[in-house]
């Protein structure tokens, strides 16, 4: 058994992004743990997770019931009621780390933290397993390890679909930051980096389909981008382990 720890915003992450990979690790025996800003118990998204306040196509953005459940399991977890915080939290401690991802503008205290980036550059210095998906590429962006690497994330195309579907019903809501993930993460790896943005139409995995997600490895490192790809990443990071 291995003791995996998942780094979360104090709000507004994508329920998708860190229920599959729970379900998925934990459903292998192993033990996983959550680390918060504040050592509270998170909260995501609500407007992703439930879909309530998304216009016509936009509804597509909502998590899918078998993500809903698997929130709800994992809510519901003693785990989850006894997050560490960040500052507390040491790499070398667990066997891998995993950065979810999400759009709200609570995702920014994550992204900017310095603690957040802190666990990245431990992790990496110790050739540990990471993984991270959507905008929770950021912090590792940010944080210098991934210069030079190969990497995926949110692509320059999810993200601005995002934002048009919501553009008036939820203005601002599906845009964290002015400057798309995609093209921050491709001027921080540098030239000698590699964006991968996938196919362009996107397959969501789940366990029926657990292989159809899209997943970027570089040495001991995986990227995803968005929530249908978190399910092969969970997957991915186990054979890693």
């Amino acid at each position: 058994m291995a003791r995996i720890l998942i780094i979360l915003p104090q709000s507004d992450f994508d329920p998708t992004e860190v229920a599959f990979p729970w379900e998925v690790w934990s459903g292998a025996g192993h033990a996983v743990s959550f680390a918060t800003e504040t050592g509270q118990p998170a909260t995501c998204d609500p407007i992703t997770l439930t879909g309530e306040g998304l216009p016509g196509l936009a509804r597509s953005l909502r998590a899918r019931p078998e993500a809903q459940e698997a929130y709800a399991a994992m809510i519901a977890d003693p785990s989850w009621r006894h997050p560490i915080t960040w500052a507390a939290a040491r790499a070398g401690d667990f066997a891998a780390l995993h950065f979810p991802g999400g759009h709200a503008p609570g995702m920014r205290r994550y992204c900017e933290s310095g603690e957040v980036m802190r666990l990245a550059r431990e992790a990496f210095a110790a050739h540990q397993p990471v993984s991270a998906v959507c905008h929770g590429v950021l912090p590792l962006a940010r944080a210098g390890v991934l210069e030079g690497r190969r990497t995926t994330a949110l692509t320059a195309m999810q993200e601005d679909i995002a934002v048009a579907l919501t553009r008036r019903a939820l203005p601002g809501h599906y845009r964290t930051y002015p400057e798309t993930v995609e093209a921050e993460v491709t001027r921080l790896i540098g030239p000698a980096g590699r964006f991968a943005r996938g196919p362009l139409i996107p397959r969501y995995a789940n366990a029926k389909a657990p292989d159809v997600g899209f997943v970027e490895q570089d040495l001991r490192y995986l990227s995803a981008r968005w929530p249908g790809d978190a399910w092969t990443l969970a997957v991915r990071l186990l054979d890693l382990l």
